[in-house]
């Protein structure tokens, strides 16, 4: 809890369903969520309101109903002592990524008994999911997007589904994903051999499938001089670990590290390269701009939201000859690598510094109350 200005906003409840701020496991909506909290601790008083975690991965409607109960019971704690404790009681409530495996079940209850406006932060429409394993999250989901006063959108294919099922006069605005700078360094011009970096988590779906096509390309480029570093675990650690065991020592695991430790392999990167299939976002090119590190990735609505061609980084087609051919000539041209590097520093103070959506964030809340 943080005490702001008198210029700042009423007291904010603030909530992430998929994966609560202080969550052991580290990952890109881990930092989202605590980035979201700083940037809102700058604007006011903030409160998280809640640490239950509402995520079915597996489509269990048991866990479901299992997961809905609780939260009911979270619903009428928070509701019992916002009534014995009035000072603590919100005037708005601020939910972070709601999905149909992560619905939020405990805002929208919350914020119509209080009577106080409800604000999402990456919504995510799902309406093929309200049949099947889903159905109860997924609709769920729906429900709570429907009810905010207010959807702000992290890339421009979430909003279009927002905008195109929301109720009448809902606003909806974007707000790009944003970090908090670290310090500027001075980097050099790429290393010889160049050295590569990936930094994603190892799960089944679209990560697996990103390392797939991530290791395809690498076998089309064997002759080129370069090394690989993964920082990474998870689940498909094995089938990840197999995709590269042909490249020998070439490639180099490192596991999952905590942030000065990642912060050491970005500033010794001079090309961050990761497909991204499906990404959201992609946490991992935000930062490695941030450090000075040019990306690479396939084109896609999420990538497209952090990652401007020739800003930065490079974005390709989908097939791993697509990949293999722009990292190819990207390590055929050091100058323009290095090149690249300078100006995605430049590119994520100027687009994605948390000071700038501190503060695009507390004029869109201000439009709420008043």
């Amino acid at each position: 809890m943080t005490t702001a200005p008198q210029t700042s906003l009423p007291r904010i409840a603030f909530y992430a369903p998929l994966k609560p701020v202080d969550h052991p496991v580290p990952s890109g909506d881990r930092q989202m969520a605590r980035l979201i909290l700083r940037a809102l601790e700058t604007t006011g008083t903030v409160e998280v309101a809640s640490g239950l975690r509402v995520y079915d991965g597996a489509g269990d409607p048991a866990a479901q109903t299992r997961l809905t109960v609780a939260a009911a019971a979270e619903s009428d704690r928070l509701l019992s002592l916002y009534a014995a404790e009035p000072d603590r009681c919100p005037a708005l409530w601020l939910s972070y990524h709601v999905y149909y495996k992560a619905p939020d079940l405990i805002g929208p209850v919350v914020a119509r008994r209080l009577g106080i406006p409800y604000a999402v932060v990456e919504a995510t429409r799902a309406r093929k999911r309200l049949a099947g394993p889903w159905s109860a999250f997924a609709a769920a989901a729906e429900t709570a997007i429907e009810a905010a006063d207010l959807v702000l959108c992290v890339s421009a294919r979430d909003r279009q589904a927002v905008e195109a099922y929301g109720p009448p006069g809902q606003r909806v605005a974007m707000l790009p994903p944003f970090l908090d700078l670290p310090p500027a360094i001075h980097r050099g011009e790429p290393g010889s051999p160049p050295r590569l970096l990936t930094v994603a988590m190892m799960r089944p779906g679209d990560k697996l499938a990103s390392y797939r096509l991530l290791a395809d390309a690498l076998s089309l480029l064997t002759a080129r001089p370069w090394t690989l570093a993964i920082v990474g675990d998870g689940p498909a650690a094995a089938e990840v670990a197999a995709l590269f065991a042909p490249f020998g020592p070439r490639v180099t695991f490192h596991g999952a590290c905590a942030p000065a430790a990642l912060a050491v392999h970005y500033g010794s990167a001079d090309l961050l390269v990761w497909p991204g299939l499906n990404e959201a976002f992609g946490m991992a090119y935000l930062e490695a701009q941030a450090h000075g590190v040019p990306v690479l990735a396939v084109d896609n609505a999420g990538t497209g939201t952090v990652i401007r061609d020739g800003v930065g980084g490079r974005l390709t087609g989908p097939t791993r000859q697509d990949f293999a051919a722009a990292l190819s000539a990207l390590l055929a041209d050091p100058p323009a690598l290095h090149a690249l590097g300078r100006s995605a520093r430049a590119y994520i103070e100027a687009h994605h510094a948390l000071p700038m959506a501190a503060q695009r964030l507390r004029g869109l809340l201000m439009g709420l109350l008043s």
